[in-house]
């Protein structure tokens, strides 16, 4: 059975071949575009990917006075142009010093391309299977599998579990467990943030973050960090949240037993009352 730390380091290699067959195929796709274009054929291709989000306020989930969704339930990712096939990242350093030592992400030519990252969150009370979506939030997805591939979730536990109508998450990744700590660094929204422009009313209005979304948790605009939230049922919440992944069938499984469990002292917001610490975070790849 190989140990955690070599699994990292197969995952490590691993996504290392995943970028340069990505770099490849970017390049493959470049030329056939060149190509078509002197050709004089259109080609356009449409994708549409569906996400909600879900939010926390300060270094907390907070949730909203509304049950009823505004004319934004569905977001979908209309960008007037598409990602280019790399993209820059940045991860200035945060005003609070990093809750467990690490190294800060990559910043230069971050992939875009749209093959899946699968990683296995194991914890106490079971499996959640996460798969990553790379093309709509890869700076989010960059800092995710940075961390995750370090071990910094290792040993760390979910502080905070919500289950009112309308918040229904488990919030992880704070090594400190207080819901103040972080990586050190932050960096700036995605997806569906970067859908609003500044002073954008319905940018405040409440949308659904459906069950099985993953979306980071912050402290205002761009101040993510390696707090995250796990939808286990449907939300409503401000899309001010960047939603990054999904939660598989059997990690749905373990968020269900652990939200029949309640919050400690049976409250609906609070640390939950089946301790939830996550043991290792590894690639499925």
């Amino acid at each position: 059975m190989p140990s955690n730390e070599q699994r990292r380091e197969t995952a490590k290699k691993k996504l290392e071949r995943q970028l340069e067959r990505r770099a490849e195929r970017a390049k493959k796709r470049k030329q056939l575009t060149i190509a078509g274009s002197v050709l004089g054929v259109a080609v356009v291709i449409g994708a549409v990917a569906v996400v909600f989000a879900i939010t926390r306020g300060g270094d907390e989930p907070e949730t909203t006075a509304s049950d009823t969704p505004s004319a934004d339930t569905l977001i979908t990712d209309g960008r007037s142009e598409p990602l280019p096939e790399t993209v820059n990242c940045a991860y200035p350093a945060a005003q609070a010093p990093a809750a467990k030592p690490n190294t800060p992400p990559r910043t230069d030519a971050i992939p875009t391309s749209d093959e899946p990252l699968s990683y296995s969150m194991e914890t106490s009370q079971g499996n959640i299977g996460l798969t990553l979506n790379n093309p709509q939030a890869p700076c989010t997805v960059n800092s995710f599998v940075s961390l995750a591939n370090q071990g910094y979730f290792d040993g760390t536990s979910c502080h905070r579990l919500t289950t009112s109508a309308g918040l229904q998450v488990l919030q992880c990744g704070d090594p400190a467990g207080t819901g103040q700590g972080g990586p050190g660094y932050e960096f700036a929204d995605e997806f569906p943030v970067d859908q609003y422009n500044v002073g954008d009313p319905a940018a405040s209005q409440p949308i659904s973050y459906p069950r099985g979304t993953i979306a980071m948790a912050n402290a205002g605009s761009g101040t993510n960090g390696s707090q995250f939230f796990l939808v286990f049922g449907d939300s409503k919440l401000p899309p001010a949240y960047t939603a990054f992944g999904t939660i598989d069938e059997t990690g749905l499984q373990t968020l269900d037993k652990i939200a029949a469990g309640g919050a400690e002292g049976g409250a609906q917001d609070g640390k939950p009352a089946l301790p939830v610490d996550i043991t290792s975070v590894v690639s499925d790849l």
